[in-house]
């Protein structure tokens, strides 16, 4: 999935069809000439629903079709006949989408199950006939319900990606490279901070046919919480992963200060992300000799496990991947 092709935030107006009105008609045939009202009810107006799909990865296909309407139900007709149920409008959605209400913000409700549906306008309700009111002091009535009219709103998509682990770091820290390497994933990649605008999955293939999905989220940057940046479009992917992979480059002034800055960052976005399982990655440390390695070794945080790793020259990551599948699985 390249960056153009992603989408995480879309508006979109949903109309329900309207119910069809009931029937007013009294039975006649030969030999029968008051054989009483037989007027069939309205079909119901077509829902518009959301479906979860496990095989998406984007919003990008609500970009440019923002508007979804169901079709109107059937009017009633006679021998009690009921009128068609309008058809249905269903709208996939990847797995990880958040419905909020554009007037209120509020959030509706989440996607989180492969075929999880959720009805995002219900249709309006088709109209009694006037068999429904036939009654010992009236035998004919000649009046039926009109069909109850659909409804409609603007509703705001957020993805939150669900991945197993997410890459977090300072722009240029090597996430990219990283994701390029260890999956099939081709993510835009070059020598300055914010390459990468918008997040990249790639699926990790393990030993005997495993795998688990990475993501490389945008970097962070100090006041992401804030909303500095892009922050509080990167941080929201970060929400969804199982384990977050703290990626350093072995070049970093104070990695030990990076990576206060990161976690601080992720707590102030929401103290639950520092319930997440953590593993600290020193990248490019081709550039480290074993007794650079043991200097820094010295001064990391002792709270959370590390390894040294190389993208590029394809150092410690077989370890990399025993240790997150180790970790996802335990």
């Amino acid at each position: 999935m390249t960056e153009g092709n992603f989408a995480d935030y879309v508006k979109i107006h949903a109309t329900s069809g309207k119910g069809g009105k009931g029937s007013v008609h009294l039975h006649r045939e030969k030999f029968i000439t008051k054989g009483g009202p037989d007027g069939g009810d309205g079909g119901r107006g077509g829902h518009v629903i959301l479906r979860a799909n496990k095989n998406m990865w984007t919003l990008i296909h609500l970009k440019f079709n923002k508007h979804f309407k169901a079709e109107h139900g059937g009017h009633g007709s006679k021998s009690r006949s009921t009128g068609k149920d309008g058809a249905d409008v269903y709208i996939d959605v990847p797995l990880g989408t958040i419905i909020r209400d554009v007037e209120t913000n509020e959030v509706l409700f989440e996607i989180t199950s492969d075929g999880e549906e959720a009805i995002l306008e219900e249709g309006g309700k088709g109209g009694l006939g006037n068999w429904n009111f036939k009654s010992s002091t009236n035998q004919t009535p000649r009046y039926a319900q009109p069909g109850i009219d659909g409804k409609e709103n603007w509703y705001q998509l957020e993805l939150k990606l669900l991945a197993d682990v997410g890459l977090v770091g300072f722009p240029n820290a090597g996430k990219s490279t990283l994701l390029s390497v260890i999956t099939a994933a081709k993510p835009k990649i070059a020598d300055y901070a914010f390459t990468t605008l918008k997040p990249n999955l790639g699926i990790v293939k393990y030993r005997d046919h495993r795998s688990f999905v990475m993501a490389d989220i945008p970097g962070i940057i100090e006041g992401a919480a804030e909303g500095k940046g892009l922050g509080h479009r990167f941080l929201r992917h970060i929400e969804r992963n199982s384990t977050l992979l703290f990626l350093i480059p072995a070049d970093s002034d104070d990695i030990n200060k990076e990576y206060d800055i990161l976690l601080n960052e992720l707590k102030k976005h929401n103290p639950e992300l520092l319930d997440k399982e953590r593993l600290l990655v020193i990248s490019k440390s081709d550039m480290l000799d074993e007794e650079l390695k043991d200097e820094i070794k010295k001064e990391l945080p002792t709270t959370i496990s590390h390894l040294f790793i190389s993208s590029v020259a394809q150092i410690g990551l077989t370890e990399l991947k025993d240790q997150l599948w180790k970790m996802l699985t335990e």
